[in-house]
Parts: structure tokens; C-alpha cells; sequence
């Protein structure tokens, strides 16, 4: 009995590994004819924005006036917060520098 139940355990994983095998083979043909459409996309719709000199004045100024929002809500904790506060205002600054840059 366990022995027809270990046959039919490895029956069902060699199953498995053929079919997920089956799966990344067909995802590696259907990446490569979309390849050329993918290359087109790019080009078009992620050419570069801004720039690097423009995004940043605005993700500064956007960064600036939230976290003063976050500073005035955050009251008396502002000077056991500021670490945070600032870490955090250069983490967001960075991001929004970034993602301005590339969308605009």
C-alpha cells in the first residue's frame, strides 16, 4: 500500500515538473515574438521626460510643502520625530525626482 502510494506521488511530480517545464517554454516563445512590439513600446511611450534639472525643482517643492503638512499634524513630536521626518523627506524626494523625470 505505502509503495503504490510513493509511485503515484512521483507519478504526480513528474507531471508537475513537465507541465511547469511546458509553461516556461511557451512563456520564452511568446516573450521572444513579443519582443519586437515590446522594443516599439519602449520607445514610444518611455522616452525621456522632464529631465533631471526641471523634475527635481518640482519634487522638491511637492516634497517641501507635504511635509510641512506632516510636520504641523504631527505637533508636539516633531523634535522626537525629526529623524524620521527627514529620512523620510529624502526617500520621497528621491522617488518623486525619479518618477517625475521619467513620466513628464
Amino acid at each position: 500500500m505505502v509503495g503504490d502510494m510513493e509511485q503515484q506521488d512521483r507519478r504526480e511530480a513528474r507531471l508537475v515538473v513537465i507541465a511547469l517545464g511546458v509553461l516556461v517554454l511557451v512563456g520564452l516563445i511568446a516573450a521572444l515574438i513579443a519582443l519586437p512590439a515590446l522594443a516599439d513600446f519602449h520607445s514610444t511611450q518611455l522616452a525621456p521626460g522632464l529631465g533631471l534639472k526641471g523634475a527635481a525643482i518640482a519634487s522638491f517643492v511637492v516634497t517641501f510643502v507635504t511635509f510641512v503638512i506632516f510636520a504641523v499634524a504631527a505637533g508636539d513630536g516633531l523634535i522626537g520625530e525629526l529623524q524620521f521626518m527627514l529620512l523620510g523627506f529624502f526617500a520621497f524626494f528621491l522617488i518623486l525626482w525619479l518618477l517625475i523625470a521619467w513620466i513628464l
